[in-house]
């Protein structure tokens, strides 16, 4: 059954976002709700398959996926890379950077300078636009991808301080699921 929040939930989910249980916007929860109910789930994956977009259940996120040509899944394995290194370096922040964790950037500046493991990892974070000079604007670009993309938002404007989204699992899950063989796992590449 369509329900009238499917052009809603399509203008999110469309774009690459997520839907969220945990989100801070009222619209969006409301929007996960109406996923959750199974019979609504299974009518809109279908509907939406109709036209090539297959709707997705994370661990409390909602998302869709498509097929692709190989071409496409390159540039999306390189995508992926990128959040691995980004994942690195926020669990190096803290390894307590999960779904529900509240964050500053000031922390992770602070941090930053006492920490040279994290002053690495953001070296490492040039390819994702995390080169400018100082680190808080290095850090304030890293975010904006996060926020961006759906896996933080904006909680107190006032105090700058970030939640992490339910859609973090995403990423979570992305890496969980790249498995090396223990056999290879010390090959030498010929």
């Amino acid at each position: 059954m369509l329900t009238k929040y499917t052009s809603d939930i399509f203008d999110v989910l469309r774009k690459g976002q997520f839907i969220c249980s945990n989100s801070p916007n009222d619209h969006i929860q409301t929007l996960y709700k109406v996923l959750e109910d199974e019979n609504t789930f299974e009518d809109l994956y279908e509907y939406f398959y109709q036209i090539n977009y297959i709707l997705e259940h994370g661990n409390e996120y909602f998302y869709f996926s498509r097929s692709e040509k190989n071409a496409d899944l390159d540039r999306k394995l390189e995508k992926a890379y990128g959040w691995i290194d980004i994942l690195d370096f926020l669990k190096t922040f803290d390894s307590a950077f999960d779904v529900g964790f509240r964050f500053t950037p000031a922390e992770i500046v602070n941090q930053l300078k006492n920490n040279a493991d994290l002053k690495s990892k953001l070296d490492t974070l040039k390819k994702v636009g995390a080169y400018k000079k100082n680190y808080s604007d290095r850090i304030k670009k890293i975010i904006e991808k996060l926020e961006k993309d759906n896996f933080v938002s904006l909680e107190n404007e006032v105090s700058e301080t970030y939640k992490v989204l339910t859609s973090f699992n995403y990423l979570k899950d992305l890496i969980t699921t790249i498995n090396i063989p223990e056999e290879i796992e010390n090959e030498i590449p010929e």
